[in-house]
């Protein structure tokens, strides 16, 4: 890009900086549309990407189950040899049942085909595991024979259905029954049967083969596709990064280092600089004009008025005046008494008395956060108005009254041992600040009922 052409956006932004009254709302609303545009073309290539990246997916998949049933089909194989095999060694019925149970109940290999022929462009390698089953036909024709021979030689009773009609061959019906044995296991262990058996496997064989092939075909043609569309991404990509840049940068010159300068000054209790986009400069000249009557409002509140004279913090009229200018949904409360308080002031006199509140307020201060509002509303009555908090912080709640009770209970400062109870109410559980306070005072009674020295949290009638 030449140089007098690449030095243009900057010359328009600098100019869209300085110039007076320029609104924040025409810019993102153009910036907006030009976004929306580039995240058509975004997600129309994301689409075209998950498209191709699902092809490879389901190839890889049907993969995966057409080996598994392939697999599952020469496993069957094996286990039918294995068991004809077994039996004609020693003739253990349990390798006949485990040989027809496999054949009439489980029929493995059967199945397996069936689950490959789900999938109708799989037939070339279909029709080589059924050329396998067929294949196998022959081995259980002499599979059958060998079983009959030991039967015979053994006088197994009862005698399989399928068995039942083999009629042994005249040079084996005379043989005894050890000859009869060796019989069988020669027919189910000669070079023929093995023969028949390696050209099972070699068709079951072939047909992962034939899989593995097409896999690998769909997946390159897929890959291929999805480097297409990753191209086009990563155009789409840079051209909304770009026009999220230019949105950035007029967003943070004309709007947020306003916003941040004004805060400086807000800080500093100063009236705000009127800068910046248009919208922003109708803020802070709202904000000056209610500055200065902020300053004479401050200027006539106080001190004595909103805190409690004993304990430093604030008093009811405190509370009425914080509570009233919180959001109440993310606002929570907890009612505090010192419990038998009144026995304190009846053993110790009231002089312990308020050291003693003086304590608990302290512990409380210590215990909460700093942006936690303390209030002392009653003699030994304390609300603590907690903000940003719901019942998802009830554990952290229970383990702050916990700790104040531990702290009450150290008496090396040589007043009494004391303990408080608490009830909490959460704001987005209210309908209005009284109906928390009300919510919070059950829950502080239940508190009271359950034996005092603890938490409790209102839960709505059921």
């Amino acid at each position: 890009m030449p140089p007098e052409k690449a030095q243009v956006l900057p010359m328009l932004l600098k100019k869209l900086i300085k110039a007076e009254g320029i609104s924040l709302r025409f810019i993102h609303s153009a910036l907006i549309v030009i976004a929306l545009i580039v995240s058509w073309f975004l997600i129309y290539s994301t689409f075209q990407l998950s498209v191709a990246f699902l092809d490879v997916t389901e190839a890889t998949d049907q993969y995966i189950e057409m080996h598994k049933a392939a697999s599952e089909m020469m496993d069957a194989t094996d286990y039918l040899v294995e068991m004809v095999q077994r039996y004609t060694l020693d003739g253990n019925s349990i390798y006949l049942h485990n040989y027809f149970d496999e054949m009439f109940e489980s029929r493995s290999r059967e199945a397996a085909i069936e689950k490959m022929s789900a999938y109708a462009e799989e037939k070339e390698a279909v029709a080589k595991l059924r050329k396998a089953l067929d294949a196998s036909a022959e081995l259980t024709e002499r599979d059958y024979y060998a079983m009959k021979l030991v039967i015979e030689a053994t006088g197994y009773s009862p005698v399989p259905e399928q068995l039942k009609e083999i009629e042994l061959r005249p040079e084996h019906a005379p043989l005894p029954a050890w000859e009869k044995k060796a019989a069988a296991q020669h027919l189910v262990s000669d070079e023929a049967y093995y023969r028949k058996l390696d050209r099972i496997r070699s068709d079951m064989k072939e047909s992962l083969s034939i899989l593995e092939s097409r896999t690998r075909s769909v997946q390159l043609k897929s890959t291929a596709d999805m480097r297409s569309s990753l191209r086009g991404v990563r155009i789409v990509t840079i051209a909304q990064a770009v026009a999220i840049l230019i949105m950035t940068l007029l967003t943070v010159s004309l709007g947020i280092s306003p916003v941040l300068k004004a805060v400086d000054k807000i800080r500093e209790d100063s009236p705000i600089p009127v800068a910046g986009a248009k919208e922003f400069r109708y803020l802070a000249q709202a904000y000056n004009r209610m500055f200065e009557v902020y300053k004479s409002s401050v200027a006539s509140l106080n001190y004595k008025a909103s805190h409690d004279e004993l304990t430093k913090v604030y008093n009811r009229a405190g509370y009425d005046l914080l509570l009233s200018g919180f959001e109440l949904s993310t606002t929570s409360i907890l009612l505090l008494d010192v419990d038998l308080f009144k026995s304190i002031n009846d053993t110790y006199g009231h002089e312990i008395g308020d050291r003693v509140l003086q304590k608990v307020t302290k512990s409380i201060t210590k215990y909460f956060r700093a942006d936690d509002y303390v209030c002392r509303i009653g003699g030994d009555e304390f609300v603590i108005i907690m903000q940003r908090a719901n019942r998802a912080h009830s554990k952290l709640i229970e383990d702050k009254v916990r700790q104040i009770n531990d702290a009450l209970r150290d008496t090396s400062d040589g007043l009494p041992m004391v303990s408080v109870s608490a009830g909490v109410a959460f704001g987005d559980e209210s309908d209005s600040a009284e109906q928390m306070f009300k919510h919070a005072d059950a829950a502080l009674y239940e508190t009271k009922r359950k034996g005092r020295n603890g938490v409790s949290f209102y839960e709505a009638p059921k």
